[in-house]
């Protein structure tokens, strides 16, 4: 394989360096508030355009088959708002005698808190040729059943509550990716045979809009002036978090692929991403649980 056809094949990884690249260079730009106003081109069109995405390149039949797939979504859902958040706790627990800044552990606590991703896990499902249906169902309830639970979570994990702002999180996440999924669909019936000659590169176009995600993120990460951490705990924290990733990962993979186990490969890609992703939907209202203990 020559290096430019590597290049090509791994464009998506090279997008992501490139990417934060720029963030780093001009965080500027895609800050909240900036030229680009991530607020509500990333916040709202770019999520909005991943499920009228979805939507377009869905066969109704597979969103109908993956809404009864029950056994999958207990799985996903038990995974990251039960187990996920538990194991996170027990081992901060043996973290927390070690010299690491407390408010990284603190923040490691609340992450593991959180629902589903709502767009990344529905990208890289469909990206590896995964069940997109079911990374689409588990992607949006999980992030329904965060408004209630994820709250929980952090008062019983953090031992402080928040007043949730209900309403516009379930009509955000409802006028972002129920909304445009089911127009994709009506759209869908329209130009059925246009799309299966064609063959837009759906995959190619979600891809994109994860990387505008992406950008949008480390520019406001480095456009923070406020954030003074020592390199040790830095350094720590950024190989744990890869470790436990790499780990909940294989644990998924390991149980969705066991012999008495009826879930396709395709099952397990959307399983593997869904179940050790997190949202940041709600972080606001985790960010304000941390908050409150300083």
């Amino acid at each position: 394989m020559g290096l430019l056809e590597r290049l090509r094949k791994e464009w998506f990884i090279l997008g992501i360096v490139l990417v934060i690249a720029v963030a780093r260079l001009e965080p500027g730009v895609g800050v909240k508030g900036g030229p680009l106003k991530p607020e509500i081109t990333i916040t709202y069109i770019a999520v909005s355009a991943i499920f009228f995405n979805s939507g377009l390149s869905l066969k109704t039949e597979e969103l109908t088959s993956a809404l009864m797939h029950v056994k999958l979504h207990l799985f996903v859902q038990i995974f990251t708002l039960v187990f996920f958040p538990t194991a996170i706790w027990v081992f901060l627990q043996l973290l927390s005698i070690t010299p690491i800044n407390e408010w990284l552990l603190k923040g490691l606590q609340t992450v593991g808190c959180m629902p589903p991703p709502v767009s990344s896990a529905v990208i890289l499902t469909k990206a590896v040729g995964g069940n997109e249906a079911a990374a689409i169902f588990n992607s949006a309830f999980g992030s329904f059943l965060g408004i209630v639970i994820t709250p929980l979570l952090l008062l019983l994990f953090l031992g402080s509550s928040s007043s949730v702002p209900f309403t516009s999180i379930f009509s955000q996440l409802f006028m972002t990716v129920v909304v445009p999924l089911i127009i994709g669909q009506i759209v869908r019936r329209y130009i059925k045979d246009w799309l299966e000659r064609k063959k837009p590169p759906f995959g190619a176009i979600s891809s994109c809009v994860l990387l505008m995600i992406i950008y949008t993120t480390f520019c406001d990460t480095f456009a923070n002036p406020n954030i003074d951490l020592d390199k040790f705990s830095l350094i720590i924290i950024v190989f744990i978090i890869f470790s436990v990733q790499m780990s909940f990962m294989f644990l998924t993979f390991l149980f969705s692929t066991r012999n008495n186990s009826t879930f396709t490969p395709a099952d397990t890609v959307a399983i593997v991403f869904c179940s050790t992703h997190k949202s940041l939907t709600l972080g606001p209202v985790g960010c304000r649980e941390v908050a409150k203990l300083v």
